[in-house]
């Protein structure tokens, strides 16, 4: 009996000896599992702008390609209002246009920034129309000698399948509350009507877009006129034409900074992450740029201020 009852005993203490090896186990797991955690909360915090990085620096704000509607990047940039660890901003534009409406958004997002921080534009390969507006937006302008920019105006196009529907036998009709409903419309001709209202419309914008570029330029007259009929300029010509300030990129553009504001040079430059990734509308956009306006349609609505090459109609 006796030995019935010890090897109770050590079957008892077997037991507890691994319940407590489980529970040691147990523990470890959870204190590695937390350990990896804090470091990658950690790591996440050192690689996060604004967070355990701050300090002074000379934020850079890229635009390229087809300008459309984009909430985030309006978000980032009103938040750099409010950035004290923000010296200046630069605003490097690559970009054709795009969308009327999205282009004055941006300038006016900018322009707000202006208000309280130094902005300058860099302009890429292209900076045209839509582009051209954005570079508004600086104190200074800087532009290569060989950089396309220009293009000040306005397009509504509209696209209409009559001939096309007429050969495939195919009717349409509209039942409208008054003659100017629905104009234009791709299923059947524009009306002069119609036709009067769209340029109406296109001449409207283009007004506006002279504003800016008079008011920010200091330009007027037959002077404003010859700039803003939709030519494009080469980056020496528009240096000639006041439409930039400077020939140069990043370095004379810091340059001017280090001169005008007194920001130094050697500050730490920080890319501003606006959640902006690539996506339809950019494939689009390469086929505007490239090949087809057409497919670009899709991306870009109503009114557009855009520089189109291959296309004789197009600002």
């Amino acid at each position: 009996m006796q030995w019935i009852g010890l090897e109770g005993n050590m079957s008892l203490l077997t037991d507890m000896v691994a319940d407590r090896r489980r529970l040691q186990r147990t523990v470890l797991l959870w204190r590695a599992i937390s350990a990896i955690v804090i470091v990658l909360f950690v790591g996440s915090l050192l690689g996060k702008e604004g967070m355990l990085d701050r300090g002074a620096y000379v934020g850079l704000l890229t635009v390229e390609g087809v300008i459309v509607d984009d909430r985030k990047r309006a978000r980032a940039i009103d938040a750099l209002v409010e950035d004290t660890d923000l010296a200046a901003l630069i605003v490097y534009v690559n970009s054709p246009g795009g969308s009327s409406a999205a282009s004055e958004s941006l300038y006016r997002s900018l322009r707000r920034l202006a208000g309280e921080k130094p902005v300058v534009t860099v302009m890429g390969g292209v900076a045209a129309s839509g582009g051209y507006m954005v570079a508004l937006a600086a104190e200074r302008i800087f532009a290569r000698e060989s950089t396309v920019t220009g293009s000040i105006g306005v397009v509504l196009e509209a696209t209409n399948f009559v001939e096309l529907m007429r050969m495939a036998g195919i009717g349409h009709e509209t039942l409208r509350s008054g003659p100017l409903k629905a104009q234009p419309n791709p299923l059947e001709p524009m009306s002069p009507a119609g036709r009067e209202m769209g340029q109406g419309l296109v001449e409207d914008v283009h007004q506006m877009f002279r504003k800016i570029v008079g008011e920010r330029r200091r330009l007027h007259g037959e002077r404003l006129d010859y700039i803003t009929d939709g030519r494009i300029f080469s980056g020496t010509s528009a240096y000639k034409s006041g439409l930039i300030d400077a020939i140069g990129g990043m370095t004379e553009a810091r340059a001017w900074l280090k001169e005008t504001h007194g920001i130094s040079d050697k500050e730490a430059e920080r890319q501003i992450e606006t959640g902006h990734s690539a996506g339809f509308s950019e494939w689009v956009g390469a086929f505007l740029i490239g090949e087809s306006d057409f497919v670009g349609r899709l991306a870009l609505d109503g009114l557009v201020s855009v520089w189109h090459p291959s296309v004789s109609s197009a600002p």
